[in-house]
């Protein structure tokens, strides 16, 4: 890993975008049993993208070049594009507390992107550390113990997995531009390509038409949608890239860990949920691994040390 010193901004940042996203997910399954999932992703983007853009508009951020514009635009596309269409589609398989854990998977993939693709070094503990937390995502995720994807709990682990893989790219590909765009008008336009992507593919959800769905839904439902939202794309998207401009993505990838700890917590108190004794072996498995990561990441290196 590069050697740096993890500042207190970026720590906030990366732990409130985790914060969001492990409650937002909780939010979500609850609200996914009456709601149909490419529905529910419409009423959680539009309010998000509203109020991006307004805040854009406040703030009077100078417009992006066709230079800038264009990764942004493809970046937006798988994520939240395509990323959170396979996220929601598998979080109606699964339930909230493996859905949250699953995403320990992420860490893994932005290691490996981001050597493949950035260089970004890392060390033989870190690889080690987030190969074990990998093995309690297995753990987790059930799959060691039914030994079956073809199931439905299968099925819906293997779509939230395809999400997690999306995501790990797009902090990738973010870190390369992040410190040159600023993160404010960056998460609306890729929060705007994501909302286009999910309208350009509404009509293909079974549950009835599309509208008639937006109709149908309760006030409650919409203010439940509309909050997730916010919380899950506009202010925990922001959090992250505003940290991506000052920390290597491998970094980052540390503390994504953390969303299962407020996820599982979430879905405890507010929806009852609870996990098999493996479940929960893999569960401190995955904190224990982060704890590490955190540790070694903060701590102060030695000068020429190879970790």
């Amino acid at each position: 890993m590069a050697r740096y010193s993890l500042g207190i901004q970026p720590t906030v940042s990366l732990t409130l975008a985790s914060v969001f996203w492990g409650v937002a997910t909780v939010i979500s399954k609850a609200l996914l049993s009456s709601v149909p999932p490419i529905t529910f992703l419409v009423i959680q983007l539009v309010p998000s993208v509203c109020v991006l853009w307004v805040l854009v508009l406040a703030k009077g951020v100078r417009p992006l070049s066709w230079e800038g514009l264009v990764p942004l635009t493809l970046i937006g596309l798988l994520n939240p594009g395509l990323s959170y269409t396979l996220s929601m589609l598998g979080l109606t398989r699964t339930s909230a507390s493996v859905a949250t854990l699953l995403w320990a998977a992420e860490p893994a993939l932005i290691v490996a992107t981001a050597w493949l693709l950035l260089r970004e070094a890392i060390t033989a503990r870190f690889v080690i550390a987030t190969a074990v937390a990998a093995c309690g995502v297995l753990l987790v995720s059930g799959i060691v113990g039914s030994g079956n994807l073809t199931d439905t709990s299968g099925y819906g682990v293997t779509l939230i997995l395809g999400g997690v893989l999306c995501c790990a790219l797009y902090t990738v590909l973010s870190r390369k531009i992040a410190s040159k765009i600023d993160p404010l008008p960056a998460v609306a336009i890729q929060q705007t390509v994501g909302l286009v992507w999910v309208i350009a593919i509404w009509p293909l959800e079974p549950q009835g038409g599309a509208i008639n769905n937006v109709f149908a839904l309760s006030p409650k439902d919409l203010l439940g949608g509309a909050v997730s939202g916010l919380m899950y794309y506009a202010a925990a998207f922001w959090f992250y890239l505003n940290a991506l401009r000052s920390v290597p993505a491998t970094t980052a990838s540390i503390f994504i860990n953390l969303t299962p700890v407020f996820g599982v917590g979430t879905a405890y108190i507010f929806l009852g949920e609870r996990l098999t004794q493996s479940q929960w072996v893999g569960a401190v498995t995955i904190l224990l691994s982060v704890l590490a990561l955190m540790m070694w990441a903060a701590a102060p290196k030695a000068h020429g040390s190879t970790g």
